[in-house]
């Protein structure tokens, strides 16, 4: 098959893991409360990385993305956290900064004794408040404790998908959401990975099909390999599910992070988070809706120089390509592990 990259030019495939820890120096780490049927997720790179955000939902809810503008003081973070809860959610990030600023990491503008580094923790969260846990949790919500025990557990990977993390209690549509993860290796050396957490009211497969929106980019049977009819057509209008989704109002939000090894500025970043947005619209209809909150971020590990314009065009091309599969294989994963499919 065809993919993204081979149209490039460039030869790529999927990673060995086929997930965002392909990227060196990145780790996830995950944590969920069953009872209350939420999680969170956080990307920890091995050291600070560059680091910017593109936000199209009109329902968003994010930490620190003011300071992901490339006119700002600070263009590197220490970690990206993608979590449940609402706004509650975004206390995961306090969690997170918590155990980061415990192990002396974070941006120190004065350096010395008695004044600790200043994590930075861009964050965004997906509202999973209305799925039946148990949200009874009076002036002590789980968040915090979630984003400290998910930095903790932050490896190498494999990622845990479908019903894990951010994505433990999403849906997507009417149907099952979840966590998802994708990546590609090149063989010029570029490796980039996404992890998304998918909580769309947009559905992610075709209408009168068991295929994804996102099948032209599938790898290697990745997420069941259903393909469309040949006579399949688009019908313009809000998917049939649409009015069962719609009964969830503002429970919607898809959240991602790119993670690439190249060398780029904080700008360079954001145009890559920018495109990357375009995966979202290749995966799942409708979306960047007024009741979504879809947040993309993109996190460098490489130097912070700037990138060539035809290199940023193709990196941001196949961040986009790479996340329209991560959405699908959220979804597949946890559609398998509720026992609907695969």
């Amino acid at each position: 098959m065809t993919n993204a990259a081979t149209r490039t030019g460039k030869t790529a495939r999927k990673g060995p893991r086929n997930d965002i820890t392909d990227v060196p120096g990145i780790s996830v780490g995950a944590a969920q409360d069953a009872r209350a049927k939420t999680g969170v997720s956080v990307v920890l790179p091995a050291a600070p990385a560059v680091c910017a955000g593109d936000v199209r939902g009109g329902g968003p809810g994010t930490r620190e993305t003011d300071l992901l503008d490339p006119s700002t003081l600070v263009a590197r973070a220490d970690a990206i956290v993608l979590s449940g809860g609402s706004s509650y959610g975004l206390a995961a990030a306090d969690g997170a900064a918590a155990w980061l600023g415990a192990r002396g990491r974070g941006f120190a503008l004065v350096k010395g004794a008695g004044a600790p580094a200043s994590p930075i923790v861009p964050a965004a969260i997906l509202y999973d408040l209305a799925n039946g846990g148990d949200k009874d949790w009076g002036e002590e919500p789980p968040y915090r404790r979630l984003g400290r025990d998910a930095c903790a557990a932050a490896d190498g990977g494999p990622v845990r998908l479908g019903r894990a993390g951010a994505g433990y209690g999403a849906m997507a549509g009417a149907g099952p959401g979840g966590l998802g993860s994708a990546s590609y290796v090149c063989d010029d050396g570029l490796v980039l990975g996404a992890l998304v957490a998918v909580n769309s009211f947009g559905s992610v497969r075709m209408p009168a099909s068991a295929a994804f929106w996102a099948w032209p980019f599938e790898e290697d049977g990745e997420f069941g390999g259903a393909r469309p009819a040949p006579d399949w057509r688009p019908v313009p209008d809000l998917p049939p599910d649409a009015k069962r989704a719609a009964a969830r109002a503002r429970a919607n939000t898809t959240i991602a992070v790119i993670a690439v090894a190249a060398d780029m500025t904080q700008a360079d970043a954001r145009r890559v988070a920018i495109m990357a947005q375009d995966g979202l619209a290749r995966a799942v209809r409708p979306v960047h809706g007024p009741t979504d909150g879809d947040a993309v971020f993109v996190l460098a590990t490489g130097e912070e120089r700037p990138c060539d314009p035809l290199t940023l065009t193709r990196v941001g091309l196949l961040a986009a390509d790479c996340l329209a599969r991560a959405v699908a294989r959220a979804v597949f994963e946890a559609e398998r592990q509720d026992g609907r499919g695969g």
